[in-house]
C-alpha cells in the first residue's frame, strides 16, 4: 500500500493504537500531537520539542509563538520545507486519519516515521510505560479516483460523530442540527478551519480543498448534505477501516 508514493500525488494515511488502544488520554496528548504534525513536517530536524499550550484558547496559530524562534529574543527562523501538504486531518481517542499530499516522493515516510516516533516517545515517557503505541505501521493509500476524492474529505471530518451519533454511517441519524453543532464543537480535526472558525491554522495546506470544494460556508453546507446522501460504498476501498 505504502509503495511508489510519490510527490504530488494525494493519500489517505491512518494510524491506530496497537491492540485498538487509546492514544489520546486528555486534551494535552491531543494538542501535543497537533503540535506534531506542525513541527515534524520539515525536512530539517524538529527542534521545538518544549513548548506550552493553554487547552482554553479557541484557537491556536502555532506557528507564533510556540515556533519561529528564540522565546526571549524572538530571533525568525528559516522558513520551512515542508515534508507533506496536511490536507486533512482528524483525531480520535485510538487512530488518527491524514489526509496527504507529499512534496517529495519519500515525504509520506519521511513524515510518518517522525510523527509516529515522535509522538510515541512523548507518550511513553509521560505514561511511565514501554514498547510499540501504534498498532504496526501505518496505513496509506493512493486516492486515484476524483469519486474517491470527492468523499474522502467528508467522511474524514465526519469521524467525530462515531463518539455522539454512531448510527450515523448507517444514515439513521434523526436530528442533523444536533450531528452538525457536534462537529463544530470537536477541535482535534481541520473541519473548524475548513468552515471559517481559527482553531489550529497552521497546521493545514487549505487552498487546494478549498478552491475545489468553496468557501466555508459551502464547504459546512456540502459536509450536512454529504451526511445526508451517506452512501460509504463510493469509497469503501479507500477508508482503511
Amino acid at each position: 500500500m505504502r509503495r511508489n508514493m510519490l510527490a504530488n500525488n494525494i493519500y489517505h494515511v491512518l494510524s491506530r493504537g496497537v491492540d485498538k488502544r487509546k492514544i489520546f488520554l486528555e486534551d494535552l496528548d491531543y494538542l501535543r500531537f497537533i503540535h506534531d504534525l506542525f513541527e515534524f513536517n520539515d525536512t530539517e530536524p524538529a527542534t521545538n520539542i518544549n513548548y506550552f499550550f493553554n487547552p482554553q484558547r479557541k484557537s491556536i496559530d502555532i506557528a507564533s509563538p510556540y515556533i519561529g524562534g528564540n522565546k526571549n529574543k524572538q530571533t525568525p527562523r528559516e522558513p520551512r520545507k515542508l515534508l507533506v501538504e496536511i490536507l486533512a486531518f482528524v483525531l480520535m481517542p485510538n487512530h488518527y486519519h491524514l489526509l496527504l499530499r507529499p512534496k517529495f516522493d519519500d515525504g509520506v515516510s519521511g513524515f510518518m516515521k517522525k510523527l509516529n516516533i515522535g509522538y510515541a516517545k512523548y507518550f511513553n515517557e509521560k505514561y511511565e510505560r514501554t514498547g510499540a503505541l501504534f498498532e504496526g505501521r501505518y496505513k496509506a493509500i493512493a486516492v486515484t479516483q476524483e469519486a474517491h476524492f470527492i468523499h474522502l474529505p467528508y467522511y474524514i471530518h465526519l469521524n467525530p460523530l462515531d463518539l455522539a451519533a454512531p448510527e450515523w454511517r448507517e444514515r439513521k441519524i434523526k436530528d442533523y442540527k444536533k450531528a452538525v453543532n457536534f462537529l463544530e464543537k470537536y477541535r482535534w480535526s481541520s473541519f473548524l478551519d475548513y468552515t471559517g472558525q481559527k482553531n489550529f491554522p497552521s497546521v493545514t495546506q487549505r487552498d487546494f480543498l478549498t478552491q475545489f470544494f468553496g468557501g466555508p460556508k459551502q464547504y459546512k453546507e456540502q459536509t450536512l448534505q454529504w451526511l445526508k446522501d451517506l452512501n460509504l460504498n463510493n469509497i469503501q476501498d479507500i477508508v482503511l477501516e
